[in-house]
């Protein structure tokens, strides 16, 4: 079913506040995100200006390694470009959301790691009938999922459900912003050392959140 999607409405200055005072929560004390508040008036109105006239180009990513405990190589938008990424996540978890299985747990609103946890164990008990009987759990991984995602059926994907050209423009330029992993791109990164587990901890990521859940049936 093709959802359409008000353009105006999305990239108003109304709109764009909102997204602003959901953004900025936890955050504040952000260097970064204390001077885009700074001169939030005209940042905002730029913003909208850029995204109205479809001039807007998504920035470059600053880089940086975290350690938690394993390493890992993050890009990390400026605010200006952030403020994007929750406008159109917003945006697409709206079209996208009703359309997730009921166990489709990592960033959701109402999910999370706590109610994954308890489902399990409460499948668990079920299957194993109070735990007289051997189950077993399936532990994946998808090496480098986002940085391999084909940029191209994603859009073909979100497509079948956005009419509005100018918000499918906005969210490739937001998709196409990001490099997919080849050989030229590649960044090592040490990887964890695999261990059995009999529940797996569900991960959490954005941004992107909605091609894991909705999109990766597809790409398998």
């Amino acid at each position: 079913m093709l959802v359409h999607s008000d353009f105006e409405q999305l990239v108003s200055v109304e709109n764009l506040l909102v997204c602003w005072d959901e953004f900025k929560k936890g955050k504040r004390s952000k260097f970064d995100v204390m001077d885009f508040e700074r001169h939030l008036e005209d940042n905002i109105f730029e913003l909208h200006n850029e995204l109205k006239s479809l001039s807007y180009r998504h920035g470059f990513y600053s880089t940086f390694n975290i350690y938690d405990p394993k390493h890992r190589v993050i890009s990390k938008a400026n605010v200006h470009d952030r403020l994007v990424h929750h406008l159109v996540f917003k945006e697409l978890c709206r079209i996208f959301e009703p359309t997730f299985i009921h166990h489709s747990y990592s960033s959701r609103i109402g999910k999370g790691t706590h109610l994954a946890v308890t489902n399990v164990s409460r499948c668990l008990r079920a299957r194993s009938r109070n735990y007289t009987q051997t189950v077993y759990v399936l532990k994946c991984d998808i090496k480098k999922f986002f940085w391999s995602v084909p940029h191209q059926k994603l859009l073909a994907i979100i497509k079948r459900r956005i009419t509005d050209e100018r918000f499918l423009a906005l969210t490739r330029e937001l998709i196409e912003s990001f490099p997919r992993l080849d050989s030229q791109t590649f960044v090592p990164r040490e990887r964890e050392r695999e261990r059995e587990y009999f529940l797996s901890r569900p991960k959490q990521e954005f941004r992107s959140a909605t091609s894991r859940h909705k999109f990766l049936p597809t790409y398998i």
